[in-house]
């Protein structure tokens, strides 16, 4: 068996470069890039603010649940559409102080930071 090395002259090598870049921006296109298309998050010092396109969907088919860091957010079975994700945070959310608000198939969720509670105690020299 003989293998023979490929030369390109540099008549051909220019066509095949942008071959070779259309291609492989297809490839991350199709298959490596997030499926968090309609989802954006931005935050500031007391919360994060998470928008998501959810066109068809009501606010009684919705949940919407945390978990420490972690927020849910779902469709019941018998909603039309079908929607499930879970987005995890940097830091863990204030249920309390956070709202959600779906308005024209807009949910925006403002998911309040979580102040850490300091254990610091003083100890008394004697």
């Amino acid at each position: 068996m003989f293998f023979a090395p490929v030369v390109r002259s540099r008549a051909v090598a220019p066509g095949s470069r942008s071959f070779d870049r259309s291609f492989e921006r297809f490839v991350n296109e199709a298959f490596f890039t997030p499926v968090s298309q309609g989802v954006n998050v931005t935050q500031d010092d007391k919360a994060w603010t998470v928008t998501l396109d959810l066109p068809g969907v009501t606010r009684e088919e919705l949940t919407i649940a945390t978990e420490g860091s972690v927020v849910r957010i779902g469709t019941k079975a018998e909603a039309k559409r079908q929607y499930k994700a879970a987005y995890e945070l940097p830091q863990d959310i204030d249920v309390d102080a956070s709202t959600a608000k779906l308005e024209n198939g807009v949910l925006t969720l403002t998911l309040a930071k979580q102040v850490p509670a300091s254990n610091v105690k003083q100890i008394e020299v004697k």
